[in-house]
């Protein structure tokens, strides 16, 4: 028994102890005895003493440094404090080996199942009360580690103090540590199944996470926060409806706009300005790049390393919350990019976590893209899938998040996703699909919708994949809305023609339409269009500096009419010239320039007209929504359409002049006779347009056109967009 307690001793002392609760801390030894010990490096004499301060027991050097032990005069187990001394002085502190397990075993079976929708309530570090002792829980999920021990300042680094408790059934480790809270750094020391050592790694659940260059997680204590979005949250299910507006502004939070000295601007800035602007510029919605946590600049959010924490660049996690307030108390949902396709090889990543390929696939066939330096998460397996799953209804519920906008799909569907011959692996079946991704995409937006009805799920995917956004139950993927990546190609190859030439090409205007109803799309004029080389979307304009202004504002005139939901990337939205650089803030200089303001003044009429006419807006994914009026007009590069409202009652028509040339009399039938406005009109001198147009009120004579009865007689104004209501 002697030498049992010797090896258990020196084992402890190195940190090497499998189950260090079983022998530090109080036990019984023989009938009645109690004897305490601890593991207090640096202490030359250590006490025990009662919760009222009560002395229990001196405690004896155990014959390993930093070690003592001891019998107390107590009957029966009781709460308890240590009492070190050395020559620098005496400290009182908990133990954290008297406190039993924190986690339950129906939080471990769930787990284990793959099932724990709430898992981030108790993975990670949670500042918690454990018989009367405030203190933080720590819960890491490492199965094939021999030993797993959490660090920080308040243990001196030291992986030997806070030596974790395993459960064994599912690999989950954990341990409380007293009087420690809010604002403390930690990471996990974990030692591999073969005794080596893995670089301290940061918290897979860490909610905060430490400012760069620190790669620490940070706990935090996430009852603080008061929300006050309360009317939005009652209504958001209406506002992020298939038959709602949806007009998004697309921004990367560090390059908005900077402080004068380059800085970034704070959540608490960007909650005022950006909330502000937004706001005045009419959208519906923001969306951001990923917010959460990620280690290199350069990848913009795009290689995430803390899922569950806001990125530290702007401040903290509740400052974070208040920048998601401020926009629902002005009417404006968030969305925000969403990464589960790909992580980074960063040593205090997930990489390899417990010296085994635990979140990624171990054969770099399936876990590694070359392309992207990334790995890839293993959809397979449960864990993987849950730790995954709760991620996104963390952000929807804890976050008030009202859509995640999920990266690189394409990505996960397909195997030979940017792979060569021999560098991939068939699926059981020979063929090229990721079954296990295709699987967990189907349950995340099952489970998404059935826990938040309110929000929305938005597929970033570029193939031509079946129903993505088509429902799980009819062999969809289940997704909300997917981006229509081929429209927006289409579209701006068109643009980038010169006007001469649009004849040739007029079928890249008009081809989306032919499966336009296939999806519920979004047109996505993203950040992915305006950078490495692409330069920006007022160069990609043909023609003098007036045509460039031109097109581009007849092209947002199109878009915003044309059946979708509405994205574009800041910038877009007042013809930002250079490519976006996210080292530096937007050049809000250009606004001094007419043609610049001009097109800003466009892009936020164009919001408030898009809000208020149901017919642009309400049938967007349906072929009821839309009606041809002129799409074979190729010679004179003149579109012309019908967007009609769910009851009929309204209808806007949308005609498209891309050449530079005044079109005079140009007839475009329409419903019926009565009235029409020009509500919107691109060449508008306002918008830096040469102001042709159709003022006042026209009349709808009987003179056949376009196979309809009634016509109107316009004007085109030059490369420009005309919008027609009936008048009231």
């Amino acid at each position: 028994m002697e030498h049992a307690q010797e090896a258990a001793a020196r084992a402890v002392t190195r940190g090497e102890h499998p189950d260090p609760f079983s022998f530090l801390g109080m036990h019984e030894e023989g009938e009645g005895n109690l004897v305490v010990r601890a593991f207090v490096p640096g202490a030359r004499s250590v006490s025990v003493v009662a919760e009222d301060g009560r002395p229990l027991g001196e405690l004896e050097p155990a014959g390993a440094e930093g070690l003592f032990a001891g019998p107390v005069a107590t009957e029966g187990r009781v709460a308890y404090k240590l009492r070190a001394r050395n020559d620098g002085g005496e400290w009182e502190f908990e133990d954290a080996y008297r406190f039993p397990s924190a986690v339950s075993d129906y939080d471990l079976y769930l787990f284990g199942e793959g099932n724990h929708l709430g898992l981030y309530e108790w993975m990670g570090a949670h500042v918690r009360e454990i018989e009367g002792v405030r203190g933080v829980l720590f819960t890491v999920w490492a199965p094939n580690a021999s030993r797993v021990s959490v660090v920080g300042h308040f243990n001196g680094w030291d992986g030997r103090r806070h030596v974790m408790r395993k459960h064994h059934s599912v690999g989950v480790w954990e341990i409380f540590v007293p009087g420690i809270g809010g604002g403390e750094s930690y990471k996990y020391e974990i030692k591999g199944p073969t005794g080596n050592f893995m670089p301290l790694k940061a918290d897979p659940f860490g909610t905060r996470a430490e400012g760069l260059p620190g790669t620490a997680s940070v706990v935090h204590d996430a009852s603080s926060y008061s929300w006050g979005d309360a009317e939005w949250m009652e209504n958001r299910l209406r506002r992020n409806a298939h038959d709602a507006p949806i007009a998004i502004y697309e921004v990367h939070l560090g390059s908005w706009r900077r402080n004068e000295d380059g800085t970034y601007f704070t959540y608490d800035q960007l909650a005022d300005e950006l909330v502000s602007y937004v706001s005045e510029m009419g959208y519906t919605h923001v969306e951001f790049l990923p917010p959460t946590e990620y280690p290199f600049d350069g990848s913009w959010g795009y290689q995430p390393l803390g899922l569950y924490a806001p990125t530290s660049r702007y401040g903290s996690p509740d400052d974070f919350k208040n920048l998601v307030d401020s926009f629902h108390r002005a009417g404006i949902g968030v969305i925000m990019d969403w990464v589960p396709a790909h992580f980074p090889e960063d040593p205090h990543g997930l990489a390899f976590f417990d010296g085994t390929h635990l979140y990624e696939h171990a054969d770099p066939r399936r876990g590694r893209h070359a392309d992207w330096g990334t790995l890839v998460f293993n959809f397979g397996r449960r864990e993987v899938q849950n730790y995954l799953l709760a991620n996104a209804l963390f952000w929807l519920s804890e976050y008030h998040i009202d859509g995640l906008r999920v990266d690189a799909v394409a990505s996960m569907l397909y195997l030979d996703y940017s792979r060569e011959e021999g560098q991939w692996v068939p699926n059981e079946f020979g063929g090229n699909e990721d079954l296990e991704a295709v699987a967990f995409l189907k349950r995340l937006n099952e489970t998404v919708y059935a826990e938040h009805a309110e929000t929305q799920t938005y597929a970033e995917e570029s193939t031509a994949w079946p129903q993505v956004s088509g429902p799980v139950y009819a062999g969809g993927l289940g997704f909300g809305y997917k981006w229509n990546m081929g429209w927006m190609h289409d579209t701006l190859d068109y643009m980038s023609e010169d006007p001469i030439n649009r004849r040739h090409h007029h079928d890249k205007l008009t081809f989306g339409l032919v499966y336009a109803f296939n999806e519920n799309f979004v047109l996505p004029l993203s950040h992915d269009e305006v950078v490495h080389g692409k330069g920006s979307l007022i160069r990609k304009m043909p023609g003098d500096e007036w045509q460039k202004f031109a097109n581009l504002r007849a092209y947002y005139g199109f878009m915003y009419g044309h059946p979708g939901k509405e994205l574009l990337f800041m910038g877009g939205e007042f013809a930002q010239e250079r490519e976006w650089n996210h080292d530096t803030g937007l050049d809000w200089h250009l606004l001094d320039g007419r043609y610049h303001a001009g097109v800003r003044d466009l892009v936020r009429d164009l919001n408030g007209l898009y809000k208020t006419t149901p017919a642009l807006h309400e049938v967007d994914f349906e072929p009821a929504g839309f009606e041809w009026v002129e799409g074979g007009d190729s010679e004179r590069s003149v579109f012309a359409f019908l967007r009609r409202s769910r009851d009929g009652e309204d209808h806007a028509i949308v005609v498209c002049n891309m050449t530079p040339v005044v079109r005079e009399d140009y007839r475009v039938g329409v419903p019926g006779g009565g009235s029409y406005g020009e509500v919107l009109n691109t060449d508008r001198e306002a918008y830096g347009g040469s102001g042709v147009g159709n003022g006042g009120n026209l009349s709808a004579e009987a003179v056949p056109a376009q196979g309809r009865d009634f016509s109107l007689s316009l004007t085109l104004p030059p490369l420009s967009t005309i919008i027609l209501r009936p008048a009231s």
